[in-house]
C-alpha cells in the first residue's frame, strides 16, 4: 500500500470487507506480520535473479514433474499475496471463458469467475487499483479454514471391526435386492472428498484385485500443500500449485511397497500423513469397501493446514482453496468420463453473515445449477452450550453465536464474551461480527475486563487501533478496532466488525486481556431491532514460548447469558443449494449435543437432514497396525449422505442438486418424539437411504417415460 496515502482502501470502504481493510492498514506499518494472523495472506520471497526449476525423483523411481523455483537465500524483499473474493458487475462476467484480466500495479491480475463472483490472488500494493475498477462491486478477504473438531474413540481392534461391519451402511444396498442392480453400489460415479490430514490410498478399504494385482480406487489425489514433487492441476487461472497424484502413480507405489518393505504412502508421500487421518476416515465412510458406495471411484483434495500457526504466512489456508477443490473435482468428472459426481466437504469456516452470501458459498452455489452433481457439507460441531462433565470443554467451541433485539431507539443491549486467562494466555486476534437489518442504525462501544468504555462508534463510522484501558487508565496491551458498515454489497445488511488484537512481543508477554469483555449496542434508529453475532473461532493451537505460562491461540466464547444455542452452523454449511448434514447419535436415537444448529441468519432451513455420525468405525489411515478407528462428529455424518447421493446419481445421473435435496427431505424419518416439522438440530429427520434410492429409481422411470 502507498505509505501515508489517503487515496487508498479507506476511499473504497463501501467495497472492501473489514478484514481486508484491517490487513491493508497494517501492511503499511509491518511488512510480513499481518500474514501470520490472516489465513488468506501469504508471504512470498522474491529472489534477486531467476532460479532454475527443480526436478525431483519419487520414491517409486519416477522422475517428477518440474516443481517451483529453488528458493534463493537473502531475497531483496518479500511480497504479500491476498486471496480475495470479488463481487462483480455484469460487464465483468459476460465473458464465456470464466475469467478476465485486471491490470494493477503494472501487472496482469487474473480473475476467475463463477456467476457474479470472482476470485483472485493480489499483491497488497495492487488492492487499491483493483477496488477502483468499475467491474468490481465489492471485495472480501477469504475466510480461514478451521480444523475439523472430531472425537476419536479408542477401542479393541476386534470390536472396531465388528462395529464397522454392523453399522448402518447396509441400508441402501445391504444384500441382494431389486435396487442394487440399478445403483450398482455407485459404479460409474465419482465420489469427491475435500479434507485434511492425508489420504491413505493403500488402506485395504480402498484396494481392489485386478488380475492378481492390488490397485487403489483413488483415481486422483491433489495435494494443495505439496510443491515440486508432481505437477499441480491447471485450473485455468494463474500458476498451478500443489501436486497431483494420478492413479498410475499410486498403483506403482502399491506394487513396489512389498518388495521395498516400505508403506506405499511413503513412496508417493503427501504433505500430511496423520495417523488416524480425518480425510481417510471420511473417504472410507462415503466410498470404502465398508462404505456407502463401495464401487464408486474416489478423487480427493488434500487441503493444507499448517501444524504451527506461524506457518500461516507461508501458505494459504482459506476458503478459496475449498472452491478450487470443488472446481477441480467437477472438472475431473468430465475429464475422466464419469456420469456424475458427489462431493463431500467436512470442513468449515466461521466468518461472514451465515446467510449463504459469502464468496465461497456463492461460488459453490453457482456450480450447483446443473444435473449430475451434488455437494454435501458438514453442519459443524459448535452445538454444545453447557459442559456435560467437570472436565468437558466442548462448550467453549459451542458458544459462538449470540442474537437478540434492541426494542427501541435509546435503549442498549450488552453482549459479553470471555477471553481465556491464567494458566492460558490467548495470543490470537479475536474477531466478533454482528449483522443487523438495513432498516436500523446501531452504535457500538467496547469495554475490556475491569476497564474503560471506548467511545460509541455509530453506523458508518470506525475506530482504529484504540488502546484498551483499565479503569485507572493503565494500558492492557490489547488494541480495539471497530468497523460499523452500512449496506454491505454482498447482502445489503449492516455489519459491525470488532477486532481485539494482542501485542506483538515474540515471547508472548502481551496477549488479549483475559476476562469478560462487553460489547454494548446502542439503538439509534430502530424499525426491526434484531441482530446476530458470531465469534470467528480460533483453533486451539499451543504456541512455543520461553515462559512457563501456557501460550495459546485459543477460542474466545460468549458467556452463558449472551450465547444463543441456534444458528451455529459453519459459514460454508449455509451454502443454499448444498445439503447440510447434522450428526445423529444412532445409539441414543437423538442428535448429538455437539452438532451445530440452524437455521441460517435469514431463516433458511438448514441442516436438511441428520445422518449417523457418532462413534462411526471406518479406516484408520497411516497406522502400521490399527486398521479401523471410531470417530464422532458431523464430519462423519456428511460423507454418509454424500454416499447416498452417489447411489442416487448412479441410478439417475440427470438428477439436479435440488432434486437430490428434495428426495432426501421427502424420505426422512422423524426421530422418536418428533414429527415431520423441520427442527434446528435434526433438520427434517434422519436420512432413510433405502427410500432415497427407491425414490430416485421412481423418478428415473418417470423421466424416461416422459422422454419416450
Amino acid at each position: 500500500m502507498p505509505d501515508g496515502s489517503e487515496h487508498d482502501v479507506a476511499q473504497q470502504t463501501w467495497k472492501a470487507s473489514p478484514g481486508l481493510r484491517l490487513f491493508a492498514r497494517r501492511t503499511r506499518a509491518v511488512a510480513a506480520a499481518p500474514a501470520r494472523r490472516f489465513a488468506a495472506a501469504k508471504v512470498e520471497p522474491e529472489p534477486r535473479f531467476p532460479a532454475p526449476r527443480r526436478r525431483t525423483l519419487s520414491a517409486a523411481g519416477e522422475e517428477g514433474a518440474p516443481g517451483g523455483p529453488v528458493p534463493v537465500a537473502a531475497p531483496e524483499r518479500a511480497r504479500t499475496l491476498l486471496n480475495v473474493f470479488l463481487s462483480l458487475n455484469r460487464r465483468a462476467t459476460e465473458a464465456e471463458t470464466g475469467r478476465f484480466t485486471i491490470w494493477a500495479g503494472g501487472e496482469a491480475v487474473e480473475v476467475a469467475t463463477r456467476g457474479g463472483v470472482g476470485q483472485a490472488a493480489l499483491r497488497e500494493d495492487q488492492l487499491d487499483e483493483v477496488l477502483a475498477q468499475p467491474d468490481v462491486a465489492a471485495a472480501e478477504l477469504a475466510n480461514p479454514i478451521k480444523r475439523p473438531l472430531v472425537m476419536r474413540a479408542a477401542g479393541e481392534p476386534a470390536a472396531l471391526e465388528a462395529q464397522r461391519e454392523e453399522r448402518t451402511v447396509p441400508e441402501p444396498g445391504g444384500g441382494p435386492g431389486p435396487r442394487e442392480e440399478y445403483h450398482r453400489q455407485g459404479e460409474g460415479v465419482l465420489i469427491g472428498i475435500v479434507d485434511v490430514e492425508g489420504f491413505d490410498f493403500s488402506h485395504e478399504d480402498f484396494l481392489v484385485d485386478n488380475g492378481g494385482r492390488r490397485e487403489t480406487r483413488f483415481v486422483r489425489i491433489w495435494d494443495q500443500g505439496l510443491e515440486g514433487v508432481r505437477a499441480g492441476p491447471d485450473l485455468g487461472r494463474g500458476e498451478p500449485y500443489g501436486s497431483e497424484f494420478r492413479q498410475e502413480h499410486l498403483n506403482r507405489a502399491i506394487a513396489a511397497s512389498g518388495d521395498l518393505g516400505i508403506a506405499a504412502y511413503h513412496l508417493e508421500q503427501q504433505s500430511a500423513l496423520v495417523p488416524g487421518s480425518h480425510g481417510t476416515h471420511v473417504a472410507s465412510i462415503a466410498a470404502g469397501k465398508s462404505g456407502v458406495c463401495p464401487r464408486a471411484a474416489i478423487a480427493a483434495v488434500l487441503i493444507h493446514l499448517p501444524e504451527e500457526d506461524l506457518e500461516r504466512e507461508r501458505s494459504f489456508t482459506d476458503s478459496t482453496r475449498i472452491v478450487d477443490a470443488v472446481d477441480y473435482l467437477l472438472r475431473l468428472k468430465d475429464e475422466l468420463g464419469y456420469k456424475a459426481v458427489s462431493i463431500n466437504i467436512s470442513l468449515g469456516t466461521n466468518g461472514h453473515a451465515h446467510d449463504g452470501t459469502s464468496g465461497a458459498c456463492r461460488w459453490i452455489d453457482s456450480e450447483l445449477d446443473r444435473p449430475g452433481r451434488s455437494v454435501c457439507i458438514a453442519a459443524g460441531n459448535a452445538g454444545q452450550e453447557q459442559p456435560s462433565s467437570i472436565d468437558d470443554l466442548g462448550f467453549i467451541v459451542g458458544r459462538i453465536h449470540t442474537s437478540g433485539r434492541v426494542p427501541a431507539a435509546g435503549l442498549v443491549r450488552d453482549i459479553r464474551l470471555e477471553v481465556a486467562g491464567f494458566p492460558i494466555e490467548d495470543l490470537s486476534e479475536n474477531e466478533i461480527e454482528i449483522w443487523y437489518s438495513p432498516q436500523d442504525r446501531l452504535g457500538i462501544q467496547v469495554r475490556p475486563p475491569n476497564g474503560r468504555w471506548t467511545w460509541v462508534v455509530d453506523a458508518g463510522g470506525d475506530l482504529r487501533d484504540e488502546p484498551a484501558l483499565l479503569a485507572d487508565g493503565t494500558a492492557t496491551g490489547t488494541t480495539i478496532t471497530i468497523f460499523n458498515d452500512l449496506y454491505r454489497p454482498e447482502n445489503g445488511s449492516n455489519h459491525i466488525a470488532v477486532f481485539l488484537t494482542p501485542g506483538q512481543s515474540e515471547d508472548g508477554s502481551r496477549h488479549v486481556a483475559p476476562g469478560i469483555w462487553t460489547l454494548r449496542l446502542h439503538g439509534r434508529e430502530i424499525r426491526d431491532g434484531r441482530y446476530d453475532g458470531w465469534i470467528e473461532r480460533d483453533d486451539p493451537v499451543p504456541v512455543q514460548g520461553l515462559r512457563a505460562q501456557q501460550l495459546w491461540h485459543y477460542p474466545a466464547f460468549f458467556t452463558s447469558e449472551s450465547n444463543v444455542d441456534r444458528t451455529s452452523l459453519s459459514t460454508l454449511a449455509c451454502t443454499r443449494n448444498a445439503l447440510t448434514i447434522g450428526n445423529l447419535d444412532g445409539a441414543a436415537e437423538r442428535v448429538a449435543v455437539t452438532s451445530s444448529q440452524g437455521p441460517t441468519r435469514t431463516g433458511q432451513q438448514k441442516p436438511e437432514v441428520c445422518a449417523p455420525g457418532t462413534n462411526i468405525a471406518a479406516a484408520c489411515g497411516f497406522h502400521p497396525t490399527q486398521k479401523w478407528i471410531a470417530m464422532s462428529g458431523t464430519s462423519m455424518a456428511s460423507p454418509y449422505v454424500a454416499g447416498v447421493a452417489g447411489l442416487m446419481l448412479a441410478i439417475e445421473p440427470m438428477l439436479t442438486p435440488s432434486q437430490i435435496r428434495g428426495i432426501v427431505v421427502r424420505t426422512t424419518r422423524p426421530l422418536p418424539g418428533a414429527d415431520y416439522e423441520w427442527r434446528n438440530d435434526a433438520g427434517f429427520g434422519r436420512i432413510d437411504a433405502r427410500r432415497c434410492v427407491g425414490e430416485a429409481l421412481t423418478l428415473s422411470w418417470l423421466l424416461g417415460r416422459r422422454l419416450r
